[in-house]
């Protein structure tokens, strides 16, 4: 039981990143749709609750150590190491926007140079992952549940002082900026939902596939990717909502869950800010870990080297802004992540005909 409880955490800590906890992410991927991006996130909440549970059991079965045994397994030896190092690159550029994003949200409350912000995250990463890995898996499973109670009754309050005028909220919606993809703006809430799911797949996939791997029933496991896979859904689904009711509120905020923080109470827009930070640091730790973990064995000497010279260059891509990189380099990883889905389907159908033959 707390062997699923700590998978379903860690899986959900990993994924709800600056991006989520901000607002940005689903104003792009659903809000901006309207009414319609309700639709689209029942859509990523079922694909979040297939594709934890299948890469969770994959990962205990095979007692892995690593995510790329898992892909081997999905594409074949060539195919698996092509999309091994397709999805490192992406990850990486998803723990630097971490960085960025905490720059944008100590540079919106407090109005600190948006590198300063960026600089003191980048040193709680590199501390964490000096610890060993038991140590960043509790550290960074611990950071979601107290800090998802600030957030949903920001989603709560918000939800009760919205306004219900769809008509006039999809208008406003229109106006938003949804998600593109290689200068192709995306024209489906459903195909954004799945876009969203997708790129997920590849935030969560190399941390969920460790602990996994370290869980002797493959069966716990699975469910431990479920209830993580049907957190996250929740959560989307009710932040998305909280977000089209206050959409008129909105235009031109680099972080949306802050402002509706501040509206409520200053000092709940305080807790708010350590709410992010936290969140964000939980993606941040897991997206740099991912991307040290492929060349170099935890708890090593050469595991810290990488994770603190890789780290510190991400501070230094992190300028380019939060914005900016959630709209260019997550749809481009939904692309990556899609493939990824089809091959877990492909393995559990052909993993259920086995299954049957035998029976």
């Amino acid at each position: 039981m707390k062997q699923r409880f700590l998978i379903a955490m860690a899986y959900m800590s990993v994924v709800i990143g600056g991006g989520f906890a901000s607002g940005r992410e689903v104003i792009q991927f659903f809000t901006g749709y309207g009414v319609g991006g309700i639709g689209g996130s029942l859509i990523a909440a079922f694909l979040f609750a297939f594709v934890g549970m299948q890469i969770a059991q994959i990962s205990s079965r095979m007692k892995i150590k690593c995510h790329d045994k898992v892909l081997s397994s999905l594409f074949g030896p060539t195919g698996g190491a092509l999309v091994d190092y397709i999805l490192i690159f992406f990850l990486y550029g998803v723990g630097v926007i971490m960085l960025a994003g905490a720059g944008a949200t100590l540079h919106q409350h407090f109005e600190w140079n948006f590198m300063v912000g960026s600089l003191i995250m980048t040193a709680f990463v590199i501390l964490t992952l000096c610890l060993n890995l038991k140590s960043i898996i509790y550290l960074i499973s611990l950071v979601i549940p107290f800090l998802l109670l600030i957030i949903l009754a920001i989603m709560v309050y918000s939800i009760f002082t919205g306004n219900y005028d769809f008509a006039a909220q999809n208008v406003h919606a229109a106006q938003y900026e949804v998600i593109e993809l290689l200068g192709w703006t995306v024209p489906s809430w459903a195909l954004s939902g799945v876009l969203y799911a997708a790129f997920n797949v590849g935030v969560g996939f190399p941390m969920l596939a460790v602990i996994g791997g370290m869980t002797e029933s493959d069966r716990e496991a699975g469910q431990g990717g479920i209830l993580g896979g049907l957190g996250l859904g929740f959560l989307i689904i009710l932040l998305n909502f909280t977000l089209f009711l206050n959409i008129d509120k909105l235009h031109g905020v680099e972080i949306p869950t802050l402002l509706l923080a501040g509206k409520i109470h200053a000092w709940l827009a305080y807790l708010t800010v350590v709410a992010l930070i936290a969140m964000i640091y939980s993606t941040a730790v897991g997206m740099f870990f991912a991307f040290t973990v492929r060349w170099a064995e935890p708890n090593t000497m050469k595991f810290k080297l990488v994770a603190i010279v890789s780290t510190l260059v991400g501070f230094g891509l992190s300028r380019f802004g939060f914005g900016k990189m959630v709209g260019s380099v997550y749809p481009l990883m939904g692309v990556l992540g899609i493939i990824i889905i089809i091959a877990l389907t492909m393995y559990w159908w052909k993993t259920r005909k086995a299954e049957r033959s035998m029976a």
